[in-house]
This record gives structure tokens, C-alpha cells and sequence, in this order.
């Protein structure tokens, strides 16, 4: 698995010339990331004296984004496999017309699912950088910037994350999915704009 792969040996297969691990991979990486900075905010909130008044709310804000870590990282891993997918449907012989059919239809089946997981991970990295504004706002002061780096970096990952679903969208042929895809990926994004920008705010003011 190369989530549980040392990041050096992590990095000399991105960097490599297999397709995989590649950005969908990397996006759930850097969202995995970013929720674990949320993480650290809390903890670094718990149990001091000087912010009891949030500590329940931080520790409810630290189980959803300890939730959303181990999720990107399933999702990291699953990237990976559904693209291995698209790799073997291209792969499957096509002399006969027969052949050719069950092709296409196997091309399509995996490009539909390798749409839905990086879908899925800018929709964790979208919840991730919600999950940041909290942080900014209440978590402890001496980790403030560290919230800023979540929701920089969790934009990031499901900006990139959204690329690899609009590169599989271009070859499904199913006009209804793929309306019902991009209609998800920009429910995704709505708001995350002024997220941003209130937590680098935030940032900039309790620093």
C-alpha cells in the first residue's frame, strides 16, 4: 500500500515512470495532510487552561477531522486502483468487433469510477478546509498558522482533485453522469473561496 510506504520510497515512485501513484494520489495526500494540521490544532487546544471554554467544541472539531484523514487516505490508495482500471480496460483486445464492444463498454465502466474517487476526494478536501475556519478562529493561538496551511493546502488537493475528474469526464460518453459529476464537484467548491479568505484573516489577525 503506498500510504504505508516510507515517504522517500513515496516520493522516488511519484517521481518514476509508473503512472501511479500520481496526482489524484497526491491530491488525497495533500488533503490527508491538511486535515491532519486541523488535528494538530486541536490537540495543541485540548487540555489548556487558557482555551477550556472550546475544548468540547475542539474535540468534536478533532473526531471529524481524524475521520476525514483516514478517509483520504482510503482514498489516496483507491486512486490508485481505479486507475490501474482505465489502464487494463485500454489494455483489453479489440480484433473483433465483439472484442471492440466489450472494450469500450469495460473503458467506460472504469472511467466512471475512476471519476467518482477523485470526486470524492475534493468533496473530503472541501470539507477539510470548512473544518480549518474553527481552528483558525478558536484553536490555540500559537498554532494559528498552521491552520492557514490546512486550508491552503486542502484547497489545493481538491483543486488538483477536480482536474482528475475533469480529465475522465472527457471521454464518458454518458451525458447524464457526467452532467450530475460536475453539478457535485461544484456544490464542492461553493463558498470555499470566502473560507479561504476568513481563515487567512483569522490568521493574519491572531498571529
Amino acid at each position: 500500500m503506498f500510504s504505508e510506504k516510507p515517504i522517500s520510497e513515496f516520493l522516488n515512485d511519484l517521481a518514476g515512470r509508473s503512472p501511479v501513484p500520481g496526482g489524484g494520489s497526491v491530491a488525497a495526500l495533500a488533503g490527508a495532510l491538511a486535515a491532519g494540521l486541523v488535528s494538530m490544532v486541536c490537540s495543541l487546544t485540548i487540555g489548556k487552561e487558557k482555551y477550556q471554554d472550546v475544548e468540547s467544541e475542539m474535540a468534536q472539531l478533532l473526531t471529524r477531522s481524524e475521520r476525514l484523514r483516514r478517509r483520504l487516505t482510503e482514498l489516496l490508495e483507491a486512486d490508485t486502483q481505479v486507475y490501474s482500471a482505465v489502464s487494463a480496460a485500454y489494455r483489453l483486445p479489440r480484433g473483433t468487433d465483439e472484442e471492440k464492444a466489450k472494450r469500450s463498454a469495460a473503458i467506460q465502466a472504469a472511467l466512471i469510477e475512476a471519476s467518482q474517487v477523485p470526486l470524492q476526494i475534493a468533496q473530503a478536501c472541501a470539507e477539510v478546509m470548512e473544518l480549518s475556519l474553527p481552528a483558525a478562529a478558536k484553536g490555540n493561538s500559537s498554532a494559528v498558522s498552521d491552520a492557514g496551511v490546512a486550508v491552503l493546502l486542502a484547497e489545493a488537493a481538491m483543486r488538483g482533485a477536480a482536474l482528475n475528474v475533469s480529465i475522465n469526464l472527457a471521454s464518458i460518453k454518458d451525458g447524464h453522469f457526467v452532467r450530475e459529476t460536475r453539478q457535485s464537484l461544484e456544490a464542492a467548491f461553493a463558498d470555499k473561496e470566502a473560507i479561504k479568505q476568513q481563515v487567512l484573516r483569522l490568521v493574519e489577525e491572531r498571529m
